[in-house]
């Protein structure tokens, strides 16, 4: 039974790479994740059946002693945007500092271990249809995709077993991820629900030899206006203090431009099986007691 490892487990993709392990029944999983509240109350439904850790990935000695024992690490803690757009350093600690603990600790114990590392498409910015080939120039003041395409560098230059997931606009929950809310309004983009990206890791696991040393956009079927995307979150969620502070406060530099290479994953792997419908099916559901909210929406849907 081969162990898996998933840091930032209690993201809305962690959460889901647990879920589908789990659906798996051939995995010994281990979460990791910092000890607060959120992190908690995600994790505990699963207390019973993976193990649980709570720590730092930039803690060396905890690092060295669980890659150790994994034979595959899904490498999902960071700092998302925008708080790491924000706060200088912090993206580097997190993805640069944390990551090259887990490469330290593989290179030294244990060689064999296959990292899953998720990037980001935010470092293609204004290209039209970049590929992974595409040549990278980023903006000093993006210290979220800078801390990724450094450590990207990092991991292919020092691992023999890797593969690199760049990751455009994740679909989640509304209420809670301002990073949903700072694109600009009338860009085509690129996108993924938080169950397509999970999968794509976990479905990732038994492609290692197919997958290994190569980096991959992953995206999942549809494109979309962000203008239209927002719209039907209005209508469909309501108003949400997330979305008022964020369309009002934060800078519109959030990048998921449409990848030239956004089936080549899928055509190896087949890991799509979501869609915008089921989506906003899913919002719906948990929607039903916002009449209010959708209300206060109206005068924010905008017109094409």
């Amino acid at each position: 039974m081969k162990k898996v490892l998933v840091t930032g487990a209690a993201g809305s993709i962690g959460v889901h790479v647990i879920k589908y392990l789990l659906a798996e029944g051939k995995y010994e999983i281990t979460a990791l994740d910092l000890k607060n509240k959120n992190v908690f109350k995600r994790l505990k439904r699963f207390k019973k059946r993976i193990n649980i850790l709570y720590g730092d990935i930039s803690d060396r000695i905890l690092v060295e002693a669980l890659v150790k024992d994994h034979d595959i690490i899904i490498h999902l803690a960071s700092s998302l945007p925008p708080l790491a757009d924000m706060k200088k350093g912090l993206a580097e600690v997190i993805d640069y500092d944390g990551t090259e603990n887990i490469i330290r600790a593989i290179s030294y114990y244990n060689p064999k271990c296959h990292l899953f590392y998720a990037s980001t498409t935010t470092m293609y910015k204004d290209k039209d249809n970049p590929t992974v080939k595409s040549h990278i120039e980023l903006d000093e003041f993006d210290y979220f995709s800078k801390a990724k395409y450094k450590t990207e560098t990092l991991i292919k230059s020092k691992l023999k077993n890797f593969t690199i997931y760049r990751i455009p606009l994740v679909l989640s929950n509304p209420n809670c991820e301002p990073f949903m809310y700072h694109a600009r309004i009338n860009d085509t983009i690129d996108l993924i629900t938080k169950e397509d990206a999970a999968y794509a890791f976990v479905k990732g696991i038994k492609y290692l030899s197919e997958l290994n040393r190569k980096t991959f956009n992953v995206t999942g079927e549809e494109t979309i206006v962000v203008r239209n995307l927002y719209n039907k979150l209005l209508e469909i969620n309501g108003l949400s203090f997330k979305y008022v502070l964020s369309r009002i406060f934060l800078e519109k530099n959030y990048y998921s431009p449409v990848c030239g290479d956004r089936d080549e994953l899928n055509d190896l792997i087949n890991y799509r099986n979501d869609s915008l419908a089921e989506y906003y099916n899913r919002l719906r559901s948990r929607a039903r007691n916002r009449k209010l909210a959708r209300i206060l929406a109206k005068p924010f849907i905008r017109k094409k």
